[in-house]
């Protein structure tokens, strides 16, 4: 179809507004990651402080030893995201939620993210409970608080493994499966090693099962908000490589509309000078016709 300068001018007026749409999105993606950042080098330090309370735990109290959970049930904590614009990031993490999912094991889902619930349910894996990721770095405390309440009332005995993406190398993303519950016997059997440097010995004023609860709580609650953090700074910056590709796009768009609006343009000039052309050739010969006829007549 021959496109007139009319139309392309509007194709391009049009491109130009997506542009800025685009490049708008990108801005907001690449400020909104910097909060998270900041928000899971704040709680990796509140992490130290409660695994340095763990060790005095275990220095005073001993070895702890874990019930082994059953093969055959566990709980899956998927963070994914609530918003479009990231490629497939929601559809990588359900296919690592499906691989960890045995056959003929019970599974419940934790999910977070209505983008991440309609993933999992393409998996056929149909969370019990979709909760909303936060919309600011504040909103962190707000999920994992409730991640962990949630854990408390359902878990019993089962075994529970947090899904989320986190940052890999040269600036790329990769799904991880973190176990949560029952904890790390690597970790437990370290902190036990680990010698006690301080002169003064650990005391404690609370009875021994109900600081054990309190250090394992504020440890899963930092686990948590980590993971939440490293979701959603992911999550931005997937969603601005996104962004990128499509500015890059409506940028080659923009420069093939803007060539062949100069073509048009030009051959619309070219257009305009032949008939100016045209129309003085015939008004001359008309004039020379009048003029050989004057002549004639005298």
């Amino acid at each position: 179809m021959v496109q007139t300068l009319e139309r392309l001018t509007r194709r391009t007026d049009t491109m130009q507004s997506i542009r800025g749409i685009v490049r708008t999105m990108k801005t907001m993606s690449a400020i909104n990651a910097a909060p998270y950042e900041q928000a899971a080098r704040a709680i990796d330090a509140w992490r130290d402080t409660v695994l340095g309370g763990l060790h005095a735990f275990l220095h005073l109290n001993g070895p702890l030893a874990q019930d082994t959970p059953p093969d055959d049930r566990s709980i899956l904590v998927v963070m994914g995201s609530d918003h479009g614009l990231c490629g497939a990031y929601n559809e990588v993490l359900a296919m690592e939620a499906r691989r960890h999912v045995a056959p003929g094991e019970t599974v419940r889902v934790l999910c977070v993210g209505a983008q991440m619930e309609d993933a999992l349910r393409g998996e056929k894996m149909a969370p019990e409970v979709t909760l909303l990721p936060p919309a600011n770095a504040d909103g962190l405390n707000r999920l994992a608080g409730e991640l962990v309440t949630r854990l408390e009332r359902m878990r019993g005995d089962d075994r529970v493994t947090l899904i989320y993406t986190q940052r890999a190398a040269h600036g790329r993303q990769a799904p991880v499966a973190l176990p949560l519950l029952p904890l790390d016997e690597g970790m437990l059997e370290e902190l036990a090693a680990r010698p006690w440097t301080s002169r003064s010995l650990p005391q404690f004023s609370m009875a021994a099962p109900a600081l054990l609860a309190a250090l394992v709580r504020n440890l899963l609650y930092a686990t948590v908000h980590r993971a939440a953090a490293e979701a959603l700074m992911t999550e931005n910056a997937a969603r601005l490589a996104r962004m990128q590709q499509a500015e890059q796009s409506v940028d080659e768009r923009l420069e093939d509309l803007r060539s062949e609006t100069r073509s048009v343009r030009q051959s619309e000039i070219t257009t305009e000078l032949l008939d100016v052309i045209v129309g003085f050739e015939a008004l001359r010969a008309r004039n020379r016709s009048e003029a050989r006829r004057v002549a004639g007549a005298d």
